[in-house]
């Protein structure tokens, strides 16, 4: 199951008391920095796929006829609910097993049932800041009976959700003033939180302490990932930069500069790439090892979310790009999973 989220609300309502993003008027414009020369590709379609070279040079690169074809490859999707948040939705996460939505807005995270037809009303409602405050994140555990959640606060809430009424069970306090991702490891024993001053906090779950913070963003850290072998961490910010942190050593490794605020990213599952979305609308794909990297230009505003495929076969495999923040969201079922 996926999820599709419909800009019926402007996002600068969804940062307007924070830093998180800054708009351009014109985004149409961003266009007129390409070559004319490089607008098309054979067949005379306009090209949104460039290769960048190691020196800058842009290539157009025209989308392969047998991308969408192969097994595990999803051919469409259908339209399975609607769910009616209410206010600006800044966060989503589903339950594998139990079915469950949860959708992060103003205050509160919002619990749906999807397994039950024709869902109209949340079955629960977790009230985790003031009432002013977003919600930025919330990731569950992956055994489905705990959530973490964070957002405009200095504190990181767990939730228990196997408790006959669901509640807060542990909170997490930091210096920062509001956390805007979390990422939790692959053994869920560590939970990251990307904070507004730009530092990423590590805290151990089970003492419930913090045990380290990675220090390098000079702006908020408002993205993360983690490699699959949970060796590694890549961080994005509004500083405008990317950075690559080595888990077992706890330092640094890469930077990547880019010339506009980083506002999503992903680690390909092969291990090889990472997608980046800014807020220049354009996203970059990278190589994590070798200077090869593509970018795509696609959107029209700045890009909010972006996710490879869980497969992860293709490079880019595939990515799913946001422009705006939405007040309700729409699930819809693939009808293969890669």
């Amino acid at each position: 199951m996926g999820i599709h989220l419909s800009p019926q609300v402007s996002s600068t309502v969804m940062y307007s008391r924070s830093p998180m993003v800054a708009f351009e008027s014109h985004p149409h414009l961003r266009a007129s920095t390409i070559s004319s020369s490089l607008s098309t590709v054979p067949g005379g379609k306009p090209a949104y796929s460039f290769h960048v070279s190691a020196d800058g040079q842009m290539q157009p690169v025209p989308f392969p006829p047998d991308a969408l074809i192969g097994s595990g490859i999803p051919r469409h999707a259908r339209q399975l609910h609607t769910l009616t948040h209410g206010e600006v939705v800044c966060a989503v996460t589903i339950s594998s097993s139990t079915q469950h939505v949860y959708t992060g807005g103003k205050g509160c995270v919002k619990v749906w049932d999807v397994a039950q037809p024709g869902t109209k009303t949340a079955v629960a409602q977790l009230d985790c800041l003031n009432r002013d405050n977003y919600i930025r994140s919330c990731k569950l555990l992956p055994d489905g009976r705990s959530l973490i959640v964070g957002g405009e606060a200095s504190t990181l809430s767990i939730w228990d959700l196997a408790a006959p009424t669901p509640r807060i069970k542990a909170e997490l306090t930091s210096s920062a003033p509001a956390c805007y991702a979390l990422a939790i490891s692959p053994d869920a024993k560590v939970c990251f939180s990307c904070c507004s001053d730009g530092n990423i906090v590590v805290w151990d779950l089970q003492n419930q302490t913090l045990v380290r913070q990675f220090q390098g963003h000079t702006d908020g850290a408002s993205c993360i990932d983690i490699s699959n072998d949970g060796t590694k961490l890549w961080t994005g910010g509004l500083d405008n930069t990317v950075r690559c942190w080595d888990l077992r050593e706890g330092r640094q490794l890469q930077q990547h500069d880019f010339s506009s605020q980083i506002f999503s990213l992903g680690y390909c599952p092969t291990g090889e790439w990472l997608a980046v979305g800014m807020e220049s609308s354009n996203v970059e794909i990278l190589h994590v090892t070798k200077p090869d990297k593509y970018q795509l230009h696609l959107h029209e505003s700045c890009v909010l979310s972006l996710k490879f495929a869980s497969c992860g076969r293709r490079a880019p495999c595939f990515l799913l790009g946001l422009r705006a923040a939405p007040d309700g969201i729409s699930s819809l079922k693939s009808p293969r999973q890669c």
